[in-house]
């Protein structure tokens, strides 16, 4: 018998530590569009939608629902990749099931990260009668006070705002059921995972005094709270998250020499060390030191964007040895095919086409390798 599990993406390599990361309601897995690819460089990063979500099927759950039920499902979806244990984060909804597992459920988890989002949520009957009004009006009147749910003025994701409109409204209903019936205030202080708490300043949803409840009861649990951000932080403020959630899940920034194994790879970097002599040390240090130490460890520019800059940059100086292993970084950085062939299009209008040609030959040469190693 096959079995439905709920719509999921997954990035990174398969051999990488798990990380599942939840949605908030209303929304599907593409509120984590702008902080997943970042995070499936150093883990294997699936991404799930709630029932009547995305691409979730709506019976999956029904009236009545619990987050005990979604958590269930999660599970079910961990199960079927043959994902033991791994770490969680999670948004609104999504960070209540977290809080669920951790409470429940340890033994599946390595850490926790709950965004913007609550041990409670304001109590049982604003959430019955939000599934009540949706179940007679539909969708569309919510939809249209997303925005002012989600994000501070004048900030937008029009996509986010349609999936909301999009969703299945019994399926919506059931998820208002299940934070309804949700109050973990009295457990909170049973979890022992390495916790992380982060809070939208300006989130009139899970205002940060809920972040702050958790915190307090939490004995490994530890707060950031994000200017300028308002319930959906991971699309309203993706770097600060991304941040965040790096230091949580990977510790403090790595070395240089740390960063630069982690991007090109041990192997290389294992040649290029057994190749130092006493001439070459200094320069081998002052790679590892600059470059990767203080350069490439500079949070101000994701490693996706850095490594189209550096691919750009090796394609207008006709660098291809480098080109090559630039490219596979590229990989390891979360980019995809697709993306690196439009990253050396683009140094066709602004590097030449003879450059591009010669680029576009070295990198295919790696990509294929790639597929058949």
């Amino acid at each position: 018998m096959t079995v439905k599990l709920l719509n999921h993406q997954e990035e990174g390599p398969a051999s990488a530590p798990p990380l599942l990361l939840g949605p908030s309601l209303g929304t599907s897995l593409a509120l984590w569009d702008r902080v997943a690819p970042e995070l499936s460089a150093a883990h294997r990063v699936v991404r799930w939608d709630l029932p009547g979500h995305g691409g979730s099927a709506a019976d999956l759950i029904g009236a009545g629902a619990t987050v005990g039920d979604l958590a269930a499902l999660v599970l079910e979806l961990a199960d079927t990749l043959g994902i033991d244990r791994f770490a969680y984060a999670g948004v609104s909804l999504g960070g209540a099931v977290g809080l669920y597992l951790a409470v429940h459920r340890p033994e599946r988890l390595s850490s926790l990260a709950v965004l913007c989002s609550s041990a409670h949520f304001g109590g049982e009957t604003p959430w019955r009668e939000r599934a009540e009004r949706v179940r007679r009006e539909g969708l569309d009147g919510l939809a249209d006070s997303a925005e002012a749910r989600w994000f501070t003025p004048g900030f937008s994701v029009p996509g986010l705002v349609r999936d909301h409109r999009e969703a299945d409204p019994e399926a919506y209903a059931a998820c208002c059921d299940a934070l309804a019936a949700f109050d973990l205030r009295d457990r909170l202080g049973d979890i022992t995972l390495p916790t992380l708490l982060v809070a939208g300043r300006q989130d009139p949803a899970t205002p940060p005094a809920h972040l702050r409840e958790i915190a307090d009861a939490v004995p490994a649990a530890t707060l950031v709270e994000l200017p300028g951000a308002s319930h959906l932080a991971p699309a309203q403020c993706p770097g600060a998250v991304l941040t965040a959630l790096r230091t949580h899940l990977d510790g403090p920034p790595a070395s240089g020499t740390a960063v630069r194994r982690e991007v090109l790879g041990d192997a290389h970097v294992d040649r290029a060390q057994a190749r130092q002599t006493p001439f070459t040390a200094r320069f081998q240090d002052f790679i590892s030191r600059y470059a990767w130490g203080e350069i490439w460890t500079d949070p101000t520019l994701s490693r996706r964007e850095r490594s189209m800059i550096t691919l750009t940059a090796l394609v207008a100086h006709g660098h291809h040895d480098e080109l090559a292993m630039h490219v596979r970084a590229a990989r390891r950085n979360g980019l995809t095919p697709e993306e690196i062939g439009a990253v050396l299009l683009q140094t066709a209008v602004y590097c030449g086409v003879p450059a591009a040609n010669s680029a576009f030959a070295t990198a295919q040469r790696v990509l294929a390798e790639e597929e058949t190693g």
